[in-house]
């Protein structure tokens, strides 16, 4: 029998006052969070899937020490943690690389000792990412950078988004590169590496969006479609998981927290699509989209993933 196609799984672990933030809601200083709530949800979830994955922790958070004992939960049940930033602001790629190197730095600490791990790998918030972040990244031993969305869609995503938002002219332009540009679509799909002008090079493994496509496919957009029909939402993913066995596309397939809540949990957040969507619906969508993903795929955390790639991949100049 042919074996099986990997596919990584990771959950951003946003939490309730980051997409206050983001969101230009007040309130979100005092740092409400859901934490407490949502990862024995997510870990019981994937205890009975038998799935381990990696979460994304904001720093902000693991700084806060009523949040100690459900992050080190975790890492106690065996799952990996990794570095989300530590404030959470989308427009990371704005940063000094100075301030780059500072935020990624408090982060680790923050998560070190909050979880007792020392994180080597990152995601960006807001899918935001730059050359000097990259450069910091590989200078602190990271061993990948998970940051690119490859979608066409990035400027209709952030166009709704502030729809719906209420933030001023000043924190939109702030907030432009939410959600990443038009240009990241043109970047692989497959994971590949940078390589620095002094011929350094830091792995990429991109959230993987439809093959050919280049539309997204992770968990949130599935409960989207979900509320209009289900067995769209299941066509919907068997395309996608078809068009990655075809083009032989490992996929890195995205989760949030709000995959796994209803309005009634969190009811500040009414205005993020898919909270019309209850807890018991999404959950049983989640169980759906796994037990689909792991039908095709070996499912694993994502440094697993990355130490099983092969060494010699696709090579790309970093952007100056």
């Amino acid at each position: 029998m042919k074996p099986k196609l990997k596919a990584s799984i990771s959950l951003d672990l946003d939490d309730k006052w980051s997409y206050m933030k983001v969101h230009g809601d007040a309130g979100w200083e005092s740092f409400p969070s859901y934490l407490d709530i949502v990862i024995p949800i997510v870990l019981d979830e994937l205890d009975n899937l038998d799935i381990k994955i990696t979460f994304f922790v904001v720093g902000q958070d693991a700084a806060i020490e009523k949040n100690h004992a459900v992050l080190r939960s975790i890492v106690e049940r065996g799952h990996e943690v990794a570095n989300h930033s530590f404030h959470h602001e989308s427009w990371l790629k704005t940063y000094s690389k100075e301030k780059i190197e500072k935020e990624i730095e408090i982060a680790e600490e923050a998560i070190l000792k909050a979880t007792g791990k020392r994180t080597n790998m990152f995601r960006g918030p807001g899918f935001s990412w730059s050359n000097d972040l990259l450069e910091v990244l590989e200078k602190r031993g990271y061993i990948f950078d998970a940051s690119l969305l490859p979608t066409y869609l990035s400027p209709l995503m952030r166009k709704y988004y502030f729809a719906k938002s209420k933030l001023s002219k000043e924190e939109k332009e702030s907030r432009k590169e939410l959600f990443g540009s038009f240009s990241e679509s043109f970047y692989p799909l497959k994971p590949y590496s940078w390589e620095f002008k002094n011929k350094k090079r830091i792995t990429e493994i991109p959230v993987t969006t439809m093959p050919v496509f280049k539309i997204p496919f992770h968990q949130s957009y599935l409960i989207y479609i979900s509320h209009i029909s289900s067995g769209l939402m299941k066509l919907y993913l068997s395309t996608a998981i078809t068009l990655c066995r075809i083009t032989q596309t490992e996929p890195s397939y995205l989760l949030h927290p709000l995959d796994f809540i209803g309005s009634n949990e969190a009811p500040e957040l009414r205005f993020f699509p898919g909270m019309n969507v209850q807890k018991d619906k999404k959950l049983h969508i989640f169980r759906t989209a796994m037990q689909m993903m792991k039908k095709h795929f070996e499912l694993l955390p994502m440094e697993e993933f990355a130490k099983r790639l092969p060494i010699e991949k696709k090579i790309i100049q970093t952007p100056t």
